[in-house]
């Protein structure tokens, strides 16, 4: 009998480690998240060149690369002046303010075939930049630089309202969702830190994007093109909407719920080969709407996110390159810290 019974209570207390076990391996705890941002903080700094920027496979993409590994490190509340990665952040700054051209367009148009997304991201990291920024003489040429790129910005727009992989002129009018927002969001960075936007321009790309918007909430990739709606530009779309100030409209709520139904379970099945995209715009999404809708996002993506860091601290699941998933996945897992104001509730 006591056999018996201490053997129904061994299997009973198996079955209760290999759950908890399991429930254990589903979780991230904070513990696990920043002993991942850490890393991954630590492997940007180490590949970052010695001129300040970070690039994609094969050498590409320098503005928007180094754009946005800038922004993970800001995430981690240095700045230019303080902080473990001000030395980073300032040669990261230094790159991009050289990369400013005479006619406003922070990039390289001879190299790099999608300039505008260099462009926006660019920005938005010096946007977030100047708002904390404490050298005068460093301040002043932010300010010269930003106020250039929003020309820039405003000049580049197609007559439709949107932007393309390159300017309108150099594109012939071609536009199209993603670099739309890009823009979108640079410009609302642009504006908290003081720089004139003007608000047409704001105005005339949120009616672009309205304009993309399938019945079911989807926004296309194009005006008159894409093939039905996609959920990483429908998940920009929002957080580009609510950078613009639309918060309450009935319209707004719909892509919401495209979005909750299409990316809700955080695998790639609606991402549609840009899970990153996607979750690093609707990441920002969730944790503006904050409650419940964030703490289930958060349990459902931290726990992948912590579980697919390599050991070297990078993450490499992206084919645009370790650099581009690496700093996607830090800026997701350090939302909460609130240190940026574009991504702030």
């Amino acid at each position: 009998m006591i056999r018996t019974v201490l053997a129904r209570y061994l299997v009973f207390a198996i079955g209760v480690a290999m759950v908890c076990s399991q429930a254990a391996a589903a979780t991230a705890t904070n513990t696990d998240v920043d002993r991942v941002v850490a890393r991954g903080l630590e492997w940007l700094a180490n590949h970052q060149s010695r001129v300040g920027h970070w690039t994609a496979g094969a050498e590409q993409y320098s503005t928007a690369m180094t754009a946005l590994a800038g922004i993970a490190m800001l995430c981690e509340g240095s700045t230019t002046m303080q902080g473990k990665y001000a030395p980073s952040i300032r040669r990261a700054v230094d790159y991009l303010i050289s990369r400013s051209r005479r006619n406003g367009l922070i990039g390289d148009p001879r190299t790099d075939g999608r300039y505008t997304y260099g462009h926006g991201f660019a920005m938005l990291f010096l946007s977030q930049v100047l708002g904390e920024e404490e050298d005068a003489d460093r301040r002043e040429k932010l300010i010269e630089v930003l106020t250039k790129a929003v020309e820039f910005t405003g000049r580049a727009q197609t007559p439709g309202g949107g932007w393309g992989y390159v300017s309108s002129k150099d594109g012939g009018g071609f536009d199209e969702g993603s670099t739309t927002i890009t823009q979108v969001q640079a410009l609302r960075g642009c504006r908290n830190a003081g720089i004139p936007v003007p608000k047409e321009i704001v105005d005339k790309a949120v009616r672009y994007i309205k304009k993309c918007t399938d019945p079911d909430g989807g926004v296309r990739y194009q005006l008159n093109g894409g093939a039905g709606g996609r959920p990483p530009i429908t998940a920009a779309a929002v957080a580009c909407l609510f950078n613009a100030g639309d918060y309450d409209s009935d319209y707004v709520p719909k892509l919401l719920r495209y979005c909750k139904k299409t990316l809700g379970d955080a695998s790639e099945q609606g991402a549609g080969g840009h899970w990153h995209y996607a979750h690093y715009y609707y990441a920002q999404v969730l944790y503006r709407e904050g409650g419940k809708s964030w703490d289930a996002y958060r349990d459902k993506v931290y726990p992948r996110l912590v579980s697919e860091a390599s050991s070297d601290g990078s993450w490499n699941q992206s084919y645009i390159g370790a650099v581009f998933t690496t700093a996607i996945n830090l800026t997701i897992l350090q939302l909460p810290k609130g240190t940026l104001p574009i991504y702030q509730r």
